[in-house]
């Protein structure tokens, strides 16, 4: 059992015991990341007169070999190792002989762990936010696509007023440009090199932390030891990111389910992103956007989870905090897995244009306007909101749209309506008035988008 300490104890850990404290069968993900912390910190302490160049030269060529070999195959990070930090010590000094066992020099397992953790996280953001723009662009050709397509807008699952596809696609880049902005300040926050820090106290070595954190591409050294070895709020940050990211994803995925059924029909999903049943020939199921949906609780699990495990722990390191890694690289395999497949079951769905429109006429999504058009006729809206409940009470008694009515039908309810009233309440009418920004209309749509799209190219 290959380990970093041992000096102090009399007898070996029992195996049940060293296997429960082990990280390795999960903090290998950590290999690339350990190695370029010590190949910094190793930089660090040759420019510092720690190590001599030779030293230096002979260490970096070593774990350049053992990168180089992990990576093509050649060397297996297996479980006779306590965590990866032990697998690369030990290769390395199987490698070079004594001046391995210098690796370790001014610095402890505790800052070590803490600067792993930040380096894969980073990466972890970097891929992350990459999925995310391309879903956003995704996104963005769709509304390109559809400022003249008509649907209902909904509240409460009830049709409210008319909107267009691009303006409802648009809700949801909004909330996902949201998500990227999140993952950016947790990124920006968590910038600081924990490195030199040792098991809590720093060190007596005359290390330059600042030059550290300058070959790790981290904005500068964290200012206390004992909050850099204890610190895990960037992944509580960072699930609490991913969970809304989730929850997003889930809002759409839920009306996809919802779009796709036969009484919406809103929507087809391409075969390769749904499946059919063992026993009903006629089913195409949303397979996908059901289990994204399912996969948001495991998410939020690990937030909990995160945050349970942290609540009550004493500064500085223990060993509960060991507890951050296997949810966390589930979390993110998890959204990172379920961003890319939204993405391709989004981009090749079909939109029953048709079905989306003649939903918004019979839903009555037109009423407020019907309103508005008696309010400008000299109307007062209370008045107005009375005399168009009637008319839809009247409508939904003979089966019709306001669109069906006749002006004989509309003058029976209110004589102040004349044959301008269809124009007022027609679906184009209807959303192509709403021009303020943020609102469905076309302009104020292409507005938006030249906005969103100028977004992109920036970030």
């Amino acid at each position: 059992m290959a380990q970093l300490w041992g000096g102090r104890f009399t007898k070996e850990t029992d195996k049940l015991v060293y296997n429960f404290n082990a990280s390795i069968s999960f903090d290998r993900k950590f290999y690339r990341q350990d190695i370029e912390g010590s190949q910094a910190h190793v930089k660090m302490l040759s420019a510092q007169g720690i190590l001599t160049e030779e030293e230096r030269d002979q260490i970096l060529g070593g774990l350049e070999g053992i990168l180089s070999d992990v990576e093509e195959g050649r060397l297996e990070i297996t479980d006779e190792y306590e965590d990866i930090h032990s697998f690369v010590e030990a290769n390395l000094i199987d490698r070079i002989g004594d001046a391995g066992k210098k690796l370790h020099t001014g610095r402890s397992r505790n800052d070590q762990v803490a600067l792993d953790m930040k380096l894969y996280i980073r990466d972890e953001i970097v891929e992350t936010d990459g999925l995310l723009k391309g879903l956003l662009t995704t996104l963005l050709s769709i509304m390109e696509e559809n400022t003249g397509t008509y649907m209902p807008g909904f509240t409460h699952l009830q049709k409210a007023q008319p909107i267009t596809l691009a303006h409802h696609m648009g809700a949801y880049f909004e909330m996902f440009k949201r998500d990227r902005q999140r993952l950016f300040d947790i990124y920006k926050r968590m910038n600081y090199c924990p490195l030199g820090s040792g098991a809590l106290a720093g060190t007596t070595y005359p290390l330059d932390r600042e030059y550290t954190a300058k070959l790790l591409e981290f904005d500068g050294p964290t200012l206390n030891s004992m909050d850099s070895v204890a610190d895990r709020d960037y992944l509580i940050e960072l699930l609490s990111a991913l969970s809304t990211v989730m929850m997003h994803l889930s809002r759409f995925c839920e009306e996809i389910i919802i779009w796709n059924s036969n009484e919406y029909r809103f929507v087809e999903l391409d075969d390769a992103y749904s499946t059919g049943s063992s026993i009903m020939p006629q089913k195409k199921n949303p397979d996908i956007a059901e289990l994204v949906r399912g996969k948001t609780g495991r998410v939020y699990g690990a937030l909990v989870s995160m945050l349970t495990t942290m609540k009550g722990i004493p500064l500085a390191y223990n060993k509960d905090m060991q507890e951050d890694k296997e949810l966390t690289f589930d979390a993110i395999d998890t959204v990172k897995g379920c961003i890319a497949l939204f993405n391709g079951m989004v981009s090749t769905v079909r939109f029953n244009k048709e079905v989306m429109e003649a939903s918004a006429k019979n839903g009555f999504t037109n009423a407020t306007d019907a309103a508005d058009y008696l309010v400008n006729h000299g109307v007062p809206f209370r008045d107005a909101h009375g005399i168009v409940g009637r008319l839809v009470l009247y409508c939904i008694e003979k089966g019709i749209s306001l669109d069906d009515m006749s002006l004989e039908e509309y003058k029976a309810i209110s004589p102040v309506f004349e044959e301008d009233i269809y124009e007022a309440i027609s679906l184009k009418t209807c959303v192509e008035k709403r021009t303020t920004v943020g609102a469905p209309g076309e302009e104020a749509m292409k507005q938006v988008i030249a906005l969103e799209k100028d977004y992109l190219l920036k970030n």
